[in-house]
């Protein structure tokens, strides 16, 4: 496949809200690896950059990537542009996306933002020969990628991962109908889309795993037991749905229930404070610490380190949730025992009691006792880290998913490959069988009641 793909490079843009973004190295994984298969992609951020978030690797892509100024001159030029060569066409997305968006003030005020932006954007790909555009996330980089389609014609997709989908739909048929295709990250969010959609919709809809590199993330080398307490170890932003509260009440009964456990939370947000007090509260501030973000390749050191990853995230009033976390798949490849909860697409990588341990969301008991099972149990622990090593090197490998969606992007189409795909992967000197496709995921109820 790499050879075809080679001789038909193509120029794709990809539009994100910021880049580079410390929650989304998938993007920048990626990118990497769509350029390594004979693209040409170069990033369009729409609202900024967060330079203290740099990944290993993201520096060729930042010095391609695009920033437009809201009130620029490049930006009212542009505007400008579209409006004498095309008025009707200009103005017509303009009406759709404001009445498309009216219901919802929130998006509405985004889309303010965006379109001006996404004129911008319209007019450069034009003029570079851009060939396809892709967004990232299903809300206001999908926008800008709707807009830009129906000002140059140039086709376009986008990705939707989770509360891009499961909070605010806004727009979201229309994005489908106006899309080439669109990817998701889960069999859950595709039924979803087809409970909410129907199937004609849904036909447009490819899953494409969010890949991890099994090379990078790797399991521990050598016979060196490892010393000390238990650790665990959680790599999540610092916010609500992550569900942290539940882990440290979990952290309480463990030390109750006499097992030494440590603690290491990677990563940051808006519950820090909160979570600071909690862990003080609870008499746990020698056995908690929390490190602040991480790039990839730390992240990588810290989970050979650890004994075990656990993700305790539940479902918000807002119906925030988690797609598929990223952080588990890494584990995995680190055979890593993990512990988390049964919401959502996480069932189709950890199967409970094959690849890790699921309990339910909100529940510090189960929480509590799945990670004294694990401590309890260094076999079960070994067999669960070799499994979902082989699950995920089976199905969550990075190269072979950008395969699929490059593919896609040069097809212009969700169909499936049209050549047949190799019975296994191979990951360094590993040859893992693939599993065949199993179209139950496990998804549970359909949570909301449309769009």
């Amino acid at each position: 496949m790499g050879n075809q793909l080679v001789t038909r490079r193509r120029k794709i843009a990809y539009l994100v809200s910021w880049f580079p973004a410390r929650t989304e190295t998938f993007i920048l994984r990626e990118l990497q690896q769509v350029e390594r298969l004979g693209g040409a992609p170069v990033v369009y951020a729409l609202v900024g950059a967060r330079e203290d978030a740099v990944h290993p690797g993201a520096g060729p892509f930042i010095a391609r990537a695009r920033y437009f100024r809201h009130a620029s001159r490049e930006v009212l030029s542009a505007n400008l542009h579209w409006l004498r060569r095309s008025p009707r066409r200009y103005l017509g997305t303009w009406a759709r996306a404001i009445a498309g968006n009216l219901r919802s003030p929130g998006f509405l005020a985004r889309a303010l933002y965006t379109l001006p932006k996404a004129a911008a954007v319209a007019r450069e790909v034009e003029s570079t020969g851009v060939e396809h555009v892709h967004a990232h996330w299903a809300t206001h980089p999908a926008l800008a990628g709707w807009a830009v389609h129906r000002l140059t014609g140039i086709p376009w997709s986008f990705t939707g991962h989770a509360h891009d989908l499961y909070v605010d739909r806004t727009m979201l048929r229309q994005k489908l109908q106006g899309a080439a295709f669109a990817v998701t990250i889960s069999e859950f969010n595709r039924e979803l889309l087809r409970a909410w959609y129907g199937p004609e919709l849904a036909r447009k809809v490819a899953v494409v795993r969010c890949g991890i590199d099994g090379e990078q993330f790797r399991p521990r080398t050598g016979d060196r037991p490892r010393t000390g307490p238990f650790t665990l170890l959680c790599v999540a932003s610092l916010r609500d749905y992550k569900g942290h509260p539940w882990l440290i009440q979990a952290m309480s009964l463990l030390k109750r229930r006499g097992h030494p456990v440590r603690l290491l939370l990677v990563g940051d947000g808006e519950d820090r404070l909160a979570l600071c007090e909690q862990v003080a509260k609870a008499g746990l501030a020698s056995e908690v610490s929390f490190l602040g973000h991480q790039p990839s390749d730390r992240v990588a050191e810290l989970m050979r380190e650890a004994d075990a990853v656990v993700l305790p995230s539940v479902v918000t009033s807002a119906g925030k949730m988690e797609g598929i976390p990223v952080c588990l798949m890494e584990a995995l490849a680190c055979e890593l025992p993990v512990v988390a909860t049964r919401l959502s697409g996480t069932p189709e990588l950890v199967k409970d009691g094959e690849t890790g341990l699921l309990v339910p969301p909100a529940d510090a008991g189960a929480l509590a006792s799945a990670i004294e099972r694990l401590i309890r149990d260094p076999a079960l622990r070994t067999r669960l880290g070799r499994a979902g090593r082989q699950h995920v090197l089976a199905e969550f490998e990075l190269r072979a998913n950008a395969e699929k969606l490059y593919e896609m992007f040069m097809d212009g189409s969700a169909a499936p490959l049209r050549r047949k795909r190799s019975p296994d992967v191979r990951v360094g000197s590993e040859r893992v069988q693939r599993p065949p496709e199993q179209r139950d995921a496990r998804l549970g109820a359909v949570p909301g009641g449309g769009p």
